[in-house]
């Protein structure tokens, strides 16, 4: 698979369009990509922060950031950055490197109802 990431990302959102929380608002910020010289400029001063988890979620006045990696990848300085100013500023943050450490993580924060049966185990 060319893209690991992405595809634990659109499974993730899967997950909480089948079984969010109830209140639970879930995003992606798409500040990734290729951009002209111009364009990223422009951005940049509209207010693109770069290391911006790939899941954002708010719910109950908390905010939680979820970074995703393929097994193996490793933050960007950029991301370790981001993670810990949204730390410092009150947000839930995590690392995770596969879907099941993502779903066991939102899980655990209360953002999906219920337990998924994981890949690696059975139902929890």
């Amino acid at each position: 698979m060319k893209r690991p990431e992405q595809a634990i990302q659109r499974a993730v959102f899967d997950h909480f369009a089948a079984r969010g929380a109830r209140g639970v608002f879930a995003f992606h910020c798409p500040n990734g990509g290729w951009r002209s010289r111009t364009e990223a400029a422009i951005l940049k001063g509209l207010g693109v922060r770069p290391g911006v988890p790939d899941v954002f979620a708010i719910m109950q006045g908390r905010a939680y950031g979820l970074e995703l990696k393929a097994p193996g990848g490793a933050l960007s300085a950029a991301q370790e950055t981001a993670l810990a100013d949204l730390a410092a500023a009150g947000a839930v943050v995590a690392v995770v490197d596969s879907l099941d450490s993502a779903i066991r993580q939102l899980e655990a924060w209360g953002l999906l109802r219920g337990h998924a049966a994981l890949a690696t185990g059975a139902a929890q």
